[in-house]
């Protein structure tokens, strides 16, 4: 019984890998966070990073994530404030990209992120 109750617990893992292309320019950072249905734009994630960018690219990894249903939001930091700018009518003023690059009007949704991360899916690439 004792061992079936470890065997439950073990979850499987995995390493993703996030690569971020079309950014306008190398200034300031990308931020990029990792979320659950629960979390996803509401709360800080539990998977998140800041990254220089090259060559109008930028790569996160994260590894020992355990398999399941994700959706990712990142955006650049041109000016290096620590968050997303927007214009005075609610556009945002700095690029931003979601996991499945759908073509957005309005905010983010959880349905157009969302994302299955299995040991064999384990590669997602977002373009501005």
């Amino acid at each position: 019984m004792l061992a079936l109750g470890k065997f439950v617990l073990a979850q499987e893992t995995t390493t993703i890998t996030i690569e971020v292309e079309n950014i306008a320019n190398d200034e300031g950072q990308l931020i990029l966070g990792m979320y659950t249905e629960d979390d996803f734009l509401k709360t800080k994630p539990y998977y998140s990073q800041q990254v220089k960018i090259n060559d109008g690219k930028a790569t996160v990894v994260f590894k020992d994530v355990p398999v399941g249903e994700y959706g990712i939001s990142c955006f650049h930091d041109a000016n290096g404030n620590q968050k997303m700018d927007f214009e005075p009518s609610g556009m945002p003023a700095e690029d931003y990209g979601v996991s499945n690059n759908p073509m957005l009007y309005g905010p983010p949704r959880w349905d157009d992120a969302k994302f299955q991360l299995t040991e064999d899916n384990n590669t997602i690439s977002i373009r501005f």
